[in-house]
Order: C-alpha cells, then structure tokens, then sequence
C-alpha cells in the first residue's frame, strides 16, 4: 500500500482524494460508518472552493447555503456587523464527509470501516510503516497521514506532549429550525468562558455549535441547565434556546478540546487537520484548514512516492509548508480567544470593534487564508 491516512474527516477524505487522483494506492481507517455527525460550526471559507473543484468535488452538488455576512455580540448583547470579503458557505459534515466518501470509495480508496488503528510504527530498515488495527490486522504502508481530528489514543501511543495536559473546554452541537434567521450570516454569541456560532446549512436547517468550560458544565450538572443558567444570559442566545425547533433530540457532545501547540509531523507521520493544530471556533476557519491541510500532505507524499524527494526531505517540507499556511493563523487564534475570556472583557473589546471596522477586517484576514 502506498498510502494509509488514519482517519476519514475532512483532511483524511480529501487527501485520499488527492492522493487517489494522482495514481497512488489508498486506504482510510474510520472509526465509524458514514454517514454520521460531528461537533462543528459547519462554516466553510470560499478559499476552498479551487481546491475542491480540481479534486471534482464541488460542493454546489449539496446545495450549500451561502454565507456573506458576519455578527459578533457581547455576553449582555452589544453587537457588531461585518461583510466577509471572501465569504463562505455552509453544509453539514453528515452531508459533506459522506458526499467525499462516496467519491473516494468510486475512485478506488480502500476503506477500513469501525475499525481504528492501535498501533503505529516505523521500520527504517524497510522505510515503511507497520500499522496495527483493533480487529488484529496488520497493514504495511510507506507513507502514514494522522487524519483523526482534535485528539485520540493514538495521541498517547505517540507520547504527543498536549495529550497529558488537561483541556478545560467542551464543545456541544445542535441542528435546528429557526424562522427569520439569515441565510447568508454566520453570527458569533459570547457567553460567560464561551462562545456560541449559528450560520445556515443545506436545506432549511441550521448549524448551532458552541464551546464551554467543563466548569461551566460541573456547576449546572446537565447542559440544558447550563444552557440556561449561562448561554441564556447573551440575550441573542437566549432567544435562540427559547424559539428554535431541535432536530435531534440529544446535541453532539465533544470533550477535552485543546488549543495546544501541535507538531505536523511526529514519528515519521505526517499530521493533518485538527492532528496537526486546532484553531479557535471563534475564527471560524477549521473545516478550511483542515483541507487546505490536506491538500499540502498530499502533494508532499507525492512527491516522495514519485521519488522527487527523500522521507526527511518529504517531512522537512510539509511542516515547513504547514508552519507557513497556519502558523501564525494559530496564534492569532488562540490571542483571539484570550480576548473573550470573560463577560467584561468580552464587553469591552466588541464595544471598541464596533468603531473599529479595519481591526475587525484585520482579524478575519489573519485567521483566514486565499484560494488554493
């Protein structure tokens, strides 16, 4: 096998994608079976769309709801309005991961389905990669993407420095109906050590996602009590909670989401996605990066496959490559965040942006990329 990518989201999908276009064999690891959900804003930037169309995978197919314009408002309510420049649009992972699957498995990727990897390891003597899966196969490859999202075992096996230290968010996420919300906002509620995002998916739904601290949960006991003791004091949130029709009975529910600094490449496997660096909701941008993310691995394993480059060649590349696209979109995010730590701070900084439109376009810009 020529490739194995550990994980079937966004960035393994993709590259499987890419990889597949360009000749090379294939196989994805997933731990479930598509279609299913994901905690996600389901906010995508348009500086995807290039990458997508050339991997015929428009998502125009999907009838995504597009999305030009941006809120942000305070714990108390004070709000500010801005026009994303390069807009986005909006569809569901259910939908999207699911339309990718079904692209790669026609293209001929291989796919290990509820199944995960437990082991990975590298052999210098065969330059290749011995992976061990959960139902006791061992595959062989000779390049290894980690495409399995925010954190997972595997994190430890690698002895990853974040996996050991403790995250104190969570992240909840809801489908609902909510008449009279634009289709063409992404809107952004902080709350009391959070933030909630509401945008527009396919059809007449819409994607309601927030992030909270675990202390936030341990003190209210359960999240609808939670929901109401604190995401409701926003009074945007607390009219959201009050009038929108759940989709589904029980929101998706993450935890343990870290913000720390990640390496894209460790023991010889090349990190892609939320693997390598997660950026802060409140920038909005990860479904891009973790394309984009893709998009950079792929051409690096090509390239080493076609035999254009050594293995540390191939590594030194990518997480250059990797470091230059997101590195500083990752600090500028986790800054981002620190702003929104608290209800006053909160209310001061929306307060001055809203007289400060060039500092707002500035922040898009810095956690945002271009079409690639």
């Amino acid at each position: 096998m020529h490739i194995l990518l550990i994980g079937g989201g966004l960035a393994g999908l993709a590259a499987a994608l890419d990889l597949a276009d360009r000749g090379h064999q294939v196989a994805v690891v997933e731990r479930k079976r598509y279609p299913f959900h994901k905690v996600c804003g389901e906010y995508v930037s348009n500086e995807v769309l290039p990458y997508l169309r050339r991997l015929h995978a428009d998502p125009a197919a999907l009838a995504p709801a597009a999305i030009s314009k941006f809120m942000l408002t305070s714990p108390g309510g004070r709000r500010l309005t801005a026009t994303l420049d390069l807009g986005g649009f909006g569809v569901s992972r259910y939908s999207l991961d699911n339309f990718l699957y079904r692209l790669a498995e026609a293209r001929g990727v291989t796919f290990y389905l509820q199944n995960t990897v437990t082991d990975v390891a590298y052999d210098p003597a065969t330059d290749q990669h011995r992976v061990a899966l959960a139902d006791g196969r061992e595959l062989t490859a000779r390049v290894v993407l980690g495409t399995y999202g925010k954190r997972a075992n595997l994190d430890r096996q690698l002895q990853r420095s974040f996996f050991t230290q403790r995250s104190p968010y969570l992240g909840v996420k809801y489908h609902l109906r909510l008449p009279g919300f634009p289709r063409d906002l992404i809107a952004l509620h902080n709350f009391a050590d959070g933030y909630a995002g509401i945008s527009a998916i396919e059809e007449d739904k819409l994607c309601f996602c927030y992030l909270s601290s675990r202390q936030n949960l341990k003190r209210h006991r359960t999240i609808p009590a939670m929901e109401q003791a604190v995401l409701a004091q926003n009074p945007h949130l607390r009219e959201i909670l009050a009038s929108a029709e759940m989709l589904y009975p029980q929101p998706e529910v993450i935890n343990e989401i870290s913000f720390a600094p990640k390496q894209p490449v460790e023991q010889h496997v090349l990190m892609c996605g939320d693997a390598a660096g997660l950026i802060t909701p409140l920038c909005g941008n990860g479904m891009a990066m973790a394309l984009h993310g893709a998009a950079l691995a792929a051409s690096a394993a090509h390239d080493f496959l076609s035999g254009k480059t050594t293995r540390t060649e191939m590594e030194t590349a990518y997480s250059r490559a990797w470091h230059a696209q997101f590195g500083a979109r990752l600090r500028v995010g986790r800054a981002v965040q620190r702003l929104f730590g608290g209800p006053v701070l909160s209310e001061v900084v929306v307060g001055g942006l809203r007289y400060w439109p060039g500092a707002v376009k500035a922040l898009m810009s810095r956690t945002h990329g271009q079409e690639f």
